[in-house]
């Protein structure tokens, strides 16, 4: 899954390795292919402000975020789109 935002707006490109691709091949894929990949329609999405996180906070963040493996509902709504602009 590859996401992308580009200031308030937020797309994603579904892509299928397989078996599960080594790091390196994964970045072998977008460096030869990122000018191909085929992005959802942009969704609207809140502008986020940057903004200074207490390290040990931010730990607990990231591992939570590691826990959850699905795909977030933003990346539903923008596949749904995509699939549905692909229909018509």
């Amino acid at each position: 899954m590859f996401e992308r935002i580009d200031g308030d707006k937020y797309e994603v490109c579904k892509i299928t390795f397989g078996a599960e691709p080594k790091d390196y091949e994964v970045y072998d894929f977008l460096l030869k292919n990122w000018h191909k990949l085929k992005f959802s329609p942009p969704v609207k999405t809140e502008k986020i402000e940057e903004r200074k996180i207490n390290p040990k906070r931010m730990q607990r963040e990231i591992n939570s975020q590691l826990e959850n493996k699905g795909i977030g509902t933003k990346a539903r709504q923008a596949l749904k789109l995509q699939n549905a602009s692909r229909k018509h």
